[in-house]
């Protein structure tokens, strides 16, 4: 199996049993009626050929545990107990069986040593471990074994000081709607954490039989968040679980495109549209992405025009797999892959990334900087000039001794998802919701800078759903930043805004007046969440809007050029629709008599006029009028409902 996702769980069980082959192992004796021993000696003899021939830990441990029974203090099969513990995901409990091993025999391996340091390691014994990992280095002439040992104290030294400062989070499992005893992993989360889609290798995935690894194939299956807690997960179905590998390696924010790890020309990333309530087929992202070589786990900027992705190139890695990224041009093609740099990737394996809606927070796993233990997560922030800082390790109990990935988060920053091997889980890997302290997202480095805007885009009369497009407008740099389709069946949309700019939001359809909206977010702001359903006018006579987007100075009819962005929309309507003829309004609040805001109002109302006519809209279908607050929409008595009636309307006067 290449499949990226399980390569996290294929490592548990073969870390080092390459290693191993050469232990050889002589049969105990076992005090007993000669029918017991009999059979307790062919119980090893057939567990050895499960362990030793075929890598089969699971079924050989049943084999020894029943021969234990009969003799729990013979060194050699408190080894191989042991042995296997450590070649499972119950990793942690190879400790026991190893310490009563050498308590019984301090020689019943050449390896005794090595192994006790693993168990010692694993259960955060850190003191015990660098001592027996020591004990063992003192004996190695070879130099990557040497390398592996140091890597090893390295990691207990590490996880000393991480385990002084934990994170106050609380780990919940999904429950049995999501797990089972199979495993469930990858789980991957729209950013307002109502859906989620994870993999599974439980049984009667669509591949049906056991794949070569022993276990079912994977598919890809959907959950969706309710008050009473996650619905039943169901698979998603054909085409996009097949009878090979289906996995689940990235989602966008809004949770409309999928992207697939396919088993293609060594490895591939696929992408699947959302239309409606059907997943389209899914196609390969790019050649300049995907290559001969392995191309695996993915994630999206929440512009669409950054797309990250892990490889193992040799000819760009910096050492095994590495985070790469490319950049979407004007064309809509993916640029060639760059290395996203030494400051991240590291001569070890990072292997899982998820970006932050917030678009300045990554989250991965690695075998390289400070890990405790194989692969834990990190995160890194890129900063005002657009790069990586120094990844730092989010702490224990999240990251553990043992290899640590799929972590995502929920817009907001308070909520996370991975999966996890724990007690009270239902089966091999169960995935996990992590509820952050308060207190956890408080400091500024780790400040959430992003304002979620979701809602539904429905038809004014008849309230019907549409699928309608939304851009995202940059207003001081008048330049759109980003383009979303509605959900075609429900109408639903969830747009990402990182702090820190005007933002325009223009929902538009044809044969319908657009819709905007302004989102003026300071460089500081936290995160927020706001719900805007939205009602899409037809075009005809007597319907009105409100230009949202349009911006004077104080006090003055000129228009700020943040304005442009909205007054081009306008000017595209008007050339898509020759016939209309329209008013422009201008309206103020009651502040000032109503003579100046006449005045005001009117000169505003004409100044866009100008500039429409100015774009080559003939004069003869634009009128203009200044009603000052003669026609509020909201309350003069508060500051915003003022804000609310200080604006530009755009009224359809005829349409023939």
């Amino acid at each position: 199996m290449k499949r990226i996702s399980a390569f996290i769980f294929a490592l548990i069980i073969v870390n080092v049993i390459v290693s191993q082959v050469d232990v050889k192992f002589t049969p105990a004796n076992f005090p007993g009626k000669s029918g017991e021993v009999k059979i307790a000696k062919k119980q090893i003899k057939n567990a050895d050929i499960l362990v030793f021939n075929e890598n089969n830990f699971e079924e050989g441990m049943k084999l020894y545990k029943k021969a234990y029974e009969l003799n729990p203090n013979n060194s050699d099969l408190n080894f191989k107990i042991g042995y296997c513990y450590y070649n499972t995901t119950h990793k942690y409990d190879c400790l026991y069986y190893f310490e009563k091993a050498w308590k019984l025999n301090p020689k019943v391996d050449k390896k005794i040593s090595y192994y006790l340091g693993r168990g010692y390691h694993l259960n955060y014994n850190f003191n015990e471990a660098i001592k027996f990992y020591n004990e063992y280095s003192a004996g190695l002439k070879v130099q990557t074994e040497i390398d592996e040992i140091n890597k090893y104290i390295t990691e207990c030294r590490n996880g000393k000081e991480i385990l002084k400062d934990t994170t106050k989070v609380e780990i919940i499992n999904l429950g049995e709607n999501v797990n089972t005893e199979y495993r469930e992993y990858g789980p991957m989360i729209t950013a307002d954490g109502s859906k989620m889609y994870f993999t599974s290798r439980r049984k009667n995935t669509t591949g049906g039989a056991l794949s070569g690894d022993g276990m079912y194939f994977e598919d890809i299956y959907e959950t969706t968040k309710t008050e009473n807690g996650w619905t039943k997960a169901r698979s998603v179905g054909t085409p996009l679980n097949t009878k090979m590998h289906d996995a689940v390696v990235g989602l966008s924010p809004d949770g409309q495109r999928l992207f697939i790890y396919m088993d293609q020309n060594g490895g591939d990333i696929y992408v699947s549209e959302l239309k409606g309530s059907k997943w389209l087929k899914p196609e390969s992202i790019s050649s300049n992405i995907n290559s001969k070589h392995h191309e695996s786990a993915a994630c999206i900027s929440y512009d669409n025009k950054t797309f990250y992705f892990i490889s193992d190139n040799p000819a760009l890695s910096m050492g095994g797999r590495d985070i790469f990224y490319s950049t979407l041009d004007s064309y809509g093609n993916w640029s060639p892959p760059t290395n996203i740099g030494n400051k991240v990737n590291t001569p070890y394996d990072e292997v899982d990334i998820f970006l932050h809606p917030d678009g300045r927070t990554m989250y991965f796993s690695s075998k390289g900087h400070n890990t405790m233990g194989g692969f834990d997560i990190f995160r890194t922030t890129k900063n005002a000039e657009g790069q990586w800082t120094t990844p730092v390790n989010i702490g224990y109990p999240i990251n553990t001794t043992l290899d640590d990935a799929f972590f995502v988060t929920t817009a907001s920053g308070k909520t996370a998802y991975y999966a996890s091997v724990r007690p009270e889980g239902y089966g091999l890997h169960d995935l996990y919701e992590l509820r952050f302290a308060a207190d956890e997202v408080t400091p500024i480095e780790d400040r959430v800078l992003v304002t979620l805007v979701k809602g539904t885009v429905r038809d004014a009369v008849t309230t019907y759903p549409l699928e309608a497009n939304i851009e995202i407008i940059d207003n001081n740099a008048d330049e759109i930043v980003s383009t979303f389709v509605t959900n075609s069946q429900t109408g639903a949309y969830i747009v990402n805004l990182p702090s820190g700019k005007n933002y325009g939001i223009n929902v538009s359809k044809d044969g319908y007046l657009f819709h905007s909206e302004n989102f003026n977010i300071a460089d500081t702001a936290d995160y927020n969440e706001v719900v805007i359903d939205i009602d899409l006018q037809r075009i005809e006579v007597g319907t009105t809007i409100v230009l949202k987007n349009i911006f004077f100075d104080y006090d003055k009819a000129t228009l700020r050029p943040e304005s442009f962005a909205e007054l081009n929309r306008v000017v595209g309507i008007l050339n898509k629709q020759p016939k209309l003829k329209i008013e422009i309004s201008g309206h103020t609040d009651n502040k000032g008599s109503m003579e100046y805001n006449k005045q005001l109002s009117k000169a505003r109302a004409k100044t866009v006029v100008d500039y429409l006519i100015g774009k080559g809209i003939s004069a003869d279908r634009l009128t203009f009028e200044g009603y000052a607050f003669e026609k509020p929409i909201a309350t003069n008595d508060t500051d915003e409902g003022r804000q609310l009636n200080r604006r530009v309307e755009f009224k359809v006067l005829s349409n023939d």
